[in-house]
């Protein structure tokens, strides 16, 4: 049986699937998509994506306080953070991170936010989803300092330096569609050449679309073309990288062999929950 595959990143609540997100988890269910975690964004956005993760087997969320959204945030969100974790259980923290693209006035506030998620993710036991963005060495110092239990870098756009330090911290790279666009021979010489163990799949849908769906909506089955493209750049079948991939996200995020389960209780890897 072919080993199936997991959307280690995807905004499902994202307000942009409102309209067809049943069939959007139909095409990822065909598409041979068996789990997708979901991470949030904001506090006034961790009821949606509870409501998502509950309403489709195979979908488990995450919770978090992400940098783009900065002015959202009060500090009141992390002691509910903490709440919501103990009473809600996830997978994960996150989204959350540094984000200084535009610029470094916020930059307190926002290194407080990921300090203080990242202790709070230690004290759960949950390993973190972190964004960056024009802050790769400075997060990694924070990783270095806060030592949280293991996470994942969302959409990795580093150096292979920083991929070595990551994966040595314990952390692993979230692979998005950027590493289908040829000229992104950074990321696709990190992909080829990193450790096996440091590499995960994600979408980020609805943003970041592939090189065949430029200005579409992106969504989780269209994760099986650059799943192609990193099992070409590293000289591997299909159903090795596969296995690797489905082995890295399972320990990452404690899936154990019941979860498994669930994401298939309606004869499908992924459909409308029966719970």
């Amino acid at each position: 049986m072919k080993t199936l595959l997991i959307d280690s990143h995807c905004h499902l609540d994202d307000d942009r699937f409102d309209g067809d997100r049943d069939a959007v988890v139909e095409r990822a269910r065909g598409a041979g998509i068996e789990i997708i975690v979901v991470p949030a964004t904001t506090a006034n956005r961790w009821g949606k994506v509870k409501q998502v993760a509950e309403s489709y087997a195979g979908v488990f969320p995450a919770y978090g306080l992400h940098p783009m959204f900065i002015e959202q945030h009060q500090v009141l969100h992390l002691r509910e953070l903490d709440e919501w974790l103990d009473r809600e259980k996830p997978i994960a923290v996150g989204e959350c991170g540094l984000d200084f693209y535009q610029s470094r006035v916020d930059e307190k506030w926002q290194v407080q936010l990921f300090s203080e998620q990242l202790q709070i993710a230690k004290n759960h036991r949950l390993p973190v989803i972190v964004h960056v963005r024009k802050a790769m060495d400075q997060v990694i110092s924070l990783l270095r300092k806060n030592k949280p239990g293991g996470g994942v870098i969302h959409s990795f756009a580093g150096s292979l330096q920083q991929a070595e330090q990551l994966i040595d911290l314990g952390f692993k790279l979230g692979i998005a569609a950027t590493v289908d666009f040829e000229r992104a021979k950074k990321l696709r010489a990190v992909v080829a050449s990193i450790d096996e163990s440091g590499l995960l799949l994600e979408s980020d849908a609805p943003d970041q679309p592939g090189v065949n769906h430029r200005a579409e909506r992106n969504e989780p089955a269209f994760i099986v073309e650059h799943f192609q493209t990193m099992a070409r750049l590293r000289n591997i079948s299909e159903d090795q990288l596969r296995k690797v991939l489905k082995s890295n996200t399972c320990d990452l995020f404690g899936f154990q062999s019941g979860m498994i389960k669930k994401c298939s209780e309606t004869g499908s890897p992924i459909g409308p929950s029966t719970s």
